[in-house]
């Protein structure tokens, strides 16, 4: 579960977290070994996305540690900004600036924060944007798109930081669904390059191909921890069960 210099790539240890009086994340404690390839899924409101914004600092616990590589980021150090410097994430919405081409897009982060010359991480985004087959779209605005062309803008333009560890939050689940197809495919061709991948998705097919462990959540907790083929097979949970009897009946 951990990379050569001894560490796992997400660690998550006795994570609550709360949302008023709604108790969200319930003492979460989860490994996460470099390279491997991980699911969440789970009804609405069992805690995903909140557990997977955890790991990149979007949410910030109210009790328990958050690491990555590591390194503690649950607290506001240099230390954990360094570290999330190895974590890139898409999103459900996309989240592409509308005034900016696709190319301008994908630039924008490698520049500022990555320390490249415009060039630099223009050929960077380019090859990027050529590995999500829609290089011809560079010089396009958002809006000029379908959505799931956005979403593969957004799945380059966070592989322009060239993260180690890949968080996607429901990137298919505002896609008509002739184009979820497509984003999926990119999905399941970058889950064989060796990033480790967590993703919260309700697509059961990408969760049996390409995942190595099916995390299943509910009130705020991880109930199952399983590989696929045991996970799809036999639930050991009623709750498991009757939730895979729905999305697979849909």
């Amino acid at each position: 579960m951990t990379d050569a210099s001894g560490h796992a790539a997400v660690s998550l240890r006795q994570v609550d977290k709360y949302y008023g009086a709604y108790h969200a994340l319930r003492s979460i404690d989860l490994e996460i070994a470099p390279r491997e390839r991980i699911v969440i899924c789970g009804p609405s409101g069992s805690g995903k996305s909140t557990l997977i914004r955890c790991m990149n600092r979007l949410e910030v616990p109210d009790s328990g540690a958050v690491l990555i590589e590591g390194t503690k980021i649950t607290d506001a150090s240099r230390e954990a900004v360094a570290a999330l410097r190895a974590v890139g994430m898409v999103f459900q919405l996309f989240n592409l600036f509308p005034h900016k081409t696709v190319l301008e897009n994908c630039t924008l982060a490698p520049v500022l924060l990555g320390g490249l010359s415009l060039p630099e991480a223009e050929a960077r985004a380019i090859s990027y944007l050529d590995k999500v087959r829609i290089a011809d779209q560079a010089d396009k605005y958002p809006g000029q798109l379908s959505g799931g062309q956005q979403q593969r803008a957004a799945i380059a333009r966070a592989l322009t930081m060239e993260p180690r560890i890949f968080l996607f939050d429901e990137p298919t689940s505002a896609l008509d669904p002739e184009m979820i197809k497509e984003v999926l495919d990119v999905m399941t061709a970058l889950a064989g390059e060796g990033r480790t991948m967590v993703c919260v998705t309700h697509e059961m097919g990408f969760a049996r191909e390409a995942a190595d462990r099916i995390l299943f959540m509910d009130q705020g907790q991880i109930i199952e921890d399983a590989r696929p083929a045991d996970f799809f097979a036999a639930p050991k949970s009623e709750r498991a069960r009757t939730f895979l009897e729905q999305i697979i009946s849909h």
